[in-house]
């Protein structure tokens, strides 16, 4: 069942976060599906500007109905993660996407708001939501690239006023987490007084976390040990997760530890199996990998086991 974010977020505010997953192919949605049904948690799949251009944007959602036919318990918001003002105009009248990301958070302030506004207000017009940015994380994800120079705080009155002035339904707020799956060195953490701060001023507002996976050391040390090089990884430790579920995040997007997993199955299958050229045994061992990993992930957020209690409050979108 599809339904909006800001349903998914009005249940879990205060008490839990939802994990939102990007998806680029039919391993990756197979073992979503599989994962958050067997876990019994509601969930979000994020399709990035990317996923859309790898093959062709209808790909993914001819994938995602499917799924949603083939898993009918599932209940999930389909949104587009870090969009441009176009590709949200193009997301909004397709009239499949229940949420948009319009990410503006390079521009200066004001061209920040007038583009978010603008997009808030097509969105609105056709009962799609729309989360929006403001701070800058560092790192690198596809398109999105922020020197650890550049990268700064959200300013948690910066943040009324703009939420106030565009009308957005949710807000991402940069709060020291960064794209990719170099995300701290040293003993840096994140700054949950930010959190508070915006909270404070906006109680009851659903923010959201990007940035947040966890590159777990067991899946780096097995991807070097199977050839990789991918050297002093370091993500959100997960126990920071229920803090900030408490503090209004309501969405916590998880990209690069998925990825992960798709890199260390392949490379250790093939390893072991030196003559295989099939890409079909890989990518069972994936789909089983995948979903063992969404479950874990909505353990740890707090949406595992609430699939019931959310189904009885959420209507299917339109």
């Amino acid at each position: 069942m599809i339904v909006t974010t800001k349903e998914l977020f009005a249940h879990a505010y205060g008490r839990y976060a939802i994990g939102a997953y990007n998806i680029n192919n039919l391993e990756q949605c197979m073992g979503l599906f599989q994962g958050n049904v067997q876990s019994r948690a509601p969930f979000i799949v994020q399709i990035s500007k990317g996923a859309r251009s790898y093959t062709h944007k209808k790909m993914l959602e001819a994938l995602i109905r499917t799924a949603n036919e083939i898993f009918p318990d599932a209940i999930f918001a389909v949104h587009l993660d870090h969009g441009d003002e176009a590709t949200c105009y193009d997301c909004i009248d397709s009239g499949f996407y229940s949420s948009v990301m319009i990410d503006a958070s390079s521009e200066p302030f004001e061209t920040n708001v007038e583009i978010t506004k603008r997009v808030v207000e097509a969105a609105h017009a056709k009962g799609v939501v729309v989360e929006a940015e403001l701070g800058m994380l560092g790192g690198v994800e596809e398109h999105v690239s922020v020197a650890e120079a550049d990268a700064k705080l959200t300013d948690p009155a910066q943040a009324e006023e703009f939420v106030k002035r565009t009308g957005c339904d949710s807000l991402a707020c940069a709060i020291g987490t960064s794209h990719g799956a170099y995300k701290f060195s040293g003993t840096q953490s994140l700054h949950f007084e930010v959190l508070e701060a915006i909270q404070k001023r906006l109680p009851g507002f659903p923010l959201v976390m990007h940035g947040s996976s966890s590159v777990p050391k067991e899946e780096v040390d097995r991807i070097n040990a199977a050839g990789g090089q991918i050297k002093g990884a370091k993500g959100v430790d997960e126990s920071q997760f229920k803090r900030a579920a408490q503090l209004g995040v309501t969405k916590v997007n998880i990209d690069t530890d998925g990825r992960l997993v798709w890199c260390r199955v392949h490379r250790e299958y093939f390893r072991d199996h030196p003559e295989n050229f099939d890409l079909r045994p890989p990518g069972k061992v994936f789909m089983k990998e995948y979903a063992a990993f969404i479950a874990h992930k909505n353990e740890v957020l707090g949406s595992a086991g609430q699939l019931d209690a959310v189904r009885a409050v959420v209507k299917p979108r339109a």
